[in-house]
């Protein structure tokens, strides 16, 4: 009872969070700011720096605020130069605010040309404006200051979160630590830490050693390493959620003790990919006494409320293949009306053993969308992978609920397919109490595909789109001052300390050499890796030791340079359809469009004659051979389409209809990687 009014709260919290931003407009002038904060209004003035930033605290009971300015205080230091305090910023809030739940985020932030004020009603909301203060920080050749501005903000979801899945690759503490960094300064406060995976079981246990023993490979996290990052992230106003994967995904977990098999087979941590269709036992009862030892201990780790035990992406097979599993459904009235075994009631009842075991460590239990069931209890938070559907199904049937569906990094989709995707879009057609259940969602990046050396450049800067649709209002959505203002945030995050531009860079370097980098790098610049999980179906077998250092892991998931191509070729198009005269309009923004335009085609065209001696020489780089074609002779076709506009000449036909074979037959990946101006293309060579 004590759980479910404490959720009540939390959730109402959440409710008059996201209700107050409904009416209000994206602001016209959001400069270099993302997260968009609720309300701004900027002055003509400015705060000049001229030393270090100097702190005068009004308040000053939680040493986290203190530690987070002279953080930011050292960094602007590191970028200006001024080493000697001069009084600029004071703070001043209300109580310590802890990282949990529901907690009071919001903040004021006042710049004036006499100084810098921040107020916060909580410590966190401190860290909060802290982080925007950072962002206003604007150079002018070498002098540098703060724009006046006043600004009231606080978060529309209360629960903004990124998993990062720590099973399948391991990632080391200092990249867990610079991706907290990250995550705070895009205003995400949930780490949703994935550590057991059929591959893999991260944590030391001092009272099952086995796990780290068998189950993880040698590489785990030990219990003082799980402490420290959870002290990291707290520091940060980050709450850290484990998520320990059950029944499925369970290989690791079973090879360390065999007990928990659902069959008599011997099993080792996974080697390789995809749904292995592997689960524990939930019909014995020494099966929840070893998950009661294991799980207490756990959940003695994290301090945080919210325990998420996994329940995804388990078929019941086998559970229907074992004659005594199949007996106990049978007995239990696991049967549906068609005879066959109804392998979710098991599955649903094995939930519903775990919750008083989690209940116990004082914790609430989180579970994926497949978890849920009429029965439920109404105090398990849901969180839907498959659709807003089963969102909106879980918080009609009383349910908390987030949403992570569409936004799962991990699937190559462009930022702007993220920053759409609204956990509670205007047509949403839930009830406001319905709508109380929704505290927000996460970004997910889970791992087949990104090691620690990769892991950030697959993450950054596009999850700092979803911290935006997670904190604004939901009438921010504004998708090319999104990518203006990433391209700024892609900085502010390499000053953090994030790997996501040096490695693909380190990574070209690597393959290429110096004489052919600058080469692979237009080819690389072009190409993304295909999309959602079609690495797995691409004629190349991975494993959980395969190195991920090849041209599509130094190619990134949003090609920039196609991207921008593609704006330009929107903008050309636009052009001519306003103009309605079949030919090049001649005002200065189509004609700038126009010639870079040609400039970029004409590049790409020259590009795969001085790539291909490096192609045709370098085993890791002969399959990329037919992309750098293709891009040639896409870019060919683009230059003729682009002398024929500029001469007013319609194409013939027949040259359309070739260029359009041409274009398809460009949509062909090599090396699980995919040129990324296809469509772009398309849109040119049939105007």
């Amino acid at each position: 009872m004590l759980v479910s009014l404490r959720i009540g709260r939390l959730l109402l919290c959440s409710f008059f969070l996201s209700c107050s931003f409904i009416a209000q407009a994206q602001p016209t002038d959001t400069r270099q700011l993302m997260p968009v904060p609720a309300q701004l209004t900027w002055g003509t003035g400015h705060f000049a720096l001229r030393g270090k930033l100097g702190v005068r605290f009004e308040s000053d009971t939680d040493p986290a605020v203190r530690t987070a300015a002279n953080r930011l205080a050292t960094r602007l230091s590191k970028k200006t130069g001024f080493t000697q305090p001069k009084p600029a910023l004071t703070i001043r809030y209300g109580r310590v605010g802890g990282a949990k739940l529901g907690e009071d985020e919001s903040y004021s932030l006042r710049v004036t040309p006499i100084g810098v004020a921040l107020t916060a009603a909580t410590s966190l909301g401190a860290l909060r404006g802290l982080a925007t203060l950072e962002q206003l920080l604007t150079q002018e050749k070498k002098s540098y200051y703060f724009p006046e501005v006043d600004i009231t903000d606080q978060p529309r979801f209360a629960w903004r979160g990124l998993l990062i899945d720590a099973a399948r690759h391991f990632m080391p503490v200092p990249v867990i630590k610079r991706n907290l960094d990250a995550m705070a300064a895009m205003k995400l406060n949930v780490l949703h830490w994935h550590l057991s995976d059929d591959q893999g079981f991260r944590v030391e246990s001092k009272v099952l050693p086995k796990l780290q023993e068998v189950a993880a490979s040698g590489q785990y996290y030990t219990q003082a390493q799980v402490r420290e990052v959870v002290r990291y992230a707290a520091a940060r106003g980050v709450r850290v959620v484990p998520e320990f994967d059950l029944p499925g995904h369970t290989t690791a977990l079973i090879a360390a003790y065999p007990v928990l098999a659902s069959n008599d087979s011997v099993y080792a941590p996974a080697q390789r990919w995809g749904v292995l269709n592997i689960a524990i036992d939930p019909t014995r009862e020494s099966t929840y006494q070893l998950l009661d030892t294991l799980l207490t201990e756990m959940m003695g780790l994290f301090p945080d409320a919210y325990f998420h035990l996994g329940g995804d992406e388990n078929n019941g097979q086998q559970w229907r293949r074992n004659p005594r599993i199949a007996e106990y459904m049978r007995a239990n009235n696991m049967v549906k009306e068609n005879g066959k075994f109804d392998t979710h009631a098991l599955q649903t009842a094995f939930m519903r053993r775990m919750l008083p075991i989690v209940t116990k460590g004082g914790k609430i239990m989180v579970g994926w969308d497949e978890i849920l069931a009429p029965d439920l209890p109404a105090e398990i938070v849901i969180q839907s992978w498959r659709g807003r559907k089963a969102l909106y199904e879980a918080v009609k049937a009383g349910h908390p609920a987030l949403l992570s569906n569409g936004y799962y990094i991990d699937l190559n989709y462009s930022a702007a397919s993220h920053y759409l995707n609204d956990p509670l879009p205007a047509d949403n057609g839930l009830t406001p109490e319905q709508q109380q259940r929704v505290l927000g969602g996460e970004t997910a990046m889970w791992a087949e595909f990104a090691d620690s050396t990769i892991l950030d450049s697959r993450i950054w800067p596009r999850a700092a789109a979803v911290a935006e649709r997670f904190w604004s209002p939901s009438t921010v959505r504004d998708v090319p001052d999104l990518y203006r203002r990433l391209a700024i945030v892609s900085r502010q995050l390499d000053d953090l300390g994030l790997q996501h531009r040096r490695v693909p860079e380190q990574l070209l370097l690597r393959l290429a050499g110096k004489q052919y980098v600058t080469q692979l790098g237009v080819l690389a610049g072009v190409i993304e890796p295909v999309k959602e999980y079609k690495r797995h179906r691409q004629g190349f077998t991975y494993t959980t030791q395969t190195p991920l250092n090849r041209l599509v892991d130094a190619a990134l998931p949003e090609a920039e340079a196609a991207r921008q191509f593609g704006v330009g070729v929107s903008a050309l198009l636009q052009s001519f359809a306003s103009a309605l005269t079949g030919k090049l309009p001649q005002d200065a923004q189509t004609l700038t469009t126009f010639n870079t335009l040609r400039t970029t085609l004409s590049k790409w065209q020259a590009n795969d004659a001085l790539l291909q001696p490096l192609l045709t020489k370098e085993p890791s780089l002969q399959e990329y051979a037919p992309l750098s074609t293709q891009l040639a002779t896409l870019a060919t076709l683009g230059l003729e389409r682009l002398r024929l506009l500029e001469k007013g000449e319609k194409p013939t036909p027949a040259w359309q209809a070739a260029a359009v074979r041409q274009v398809e037959a460009a949509k062909a990946p090599a090396g699980q990687a995919e040129l990324a101006i296809v469509e772009s293309m398309r849109k040119l060579v049939t105007l």
